[in-house]
């Protein structure tokens, strides 16, 4: 019994035609593009947040708002200021939270916006002429 590795290795290589096909891209599902724009602008916002956060813990751990307090005390003549007690972990995570929201909406808007104006124009310009070659 031979393998089906050993059948192949015994067939001829025939060289491959390559057939190109042009296409005319002449709609844009709506809410298909709705749909796609939300989740890459909500994965977009969870990017976000993670990455501010992760900031945020860098910064104060390497003593960094140790420093700028020192120096901002120094500048303000107050000794009671603190950097951590106005910009804390959870403000942060709110405003980015907050950001990341705004930004999934103004997303999601603009990417219906783009699907609309296509879709509108495809009338006076005929569509996208998108080309595909099979290798």
């Amino acid at each position: 019994m031979s393998s089906v590795a050993e059948k192949l290795q015994r067939k001829e290589h025939r060289s491959a035609t390559s057939k190109q096909v042009r296409l005319k891209l002449v709609y844009i599902d709506f809410w298909s593009v709705v749909k796609l724009s939300f989740l890459v602008w909500l994965c977009l916002g969870v990017v976000l947040i993670v990455a501010s956060v992760l900031v945020w813990v860098v910064l104060n751990s390497t003593d960094v708002f140790h420093s700028l307090d020192l120096l901002l005390r120094d500048i303000l003549g107050n000794e009671n200021f603190s950097i951590t007690d106005n910009f804390g972990l959870s403000q942060v995570v709110l405003f980015t939270f907050v950001v990341a929201v705004l930004n999934t909406v103004t997303g999601t808007i603009l990417g219906a916006i783009g699907a609309l104006l296509y879709n509108l124009s495809v009338r006076f310009t005929g569509g996208l002429l998108v080309g595909f070659q099979n290798n």
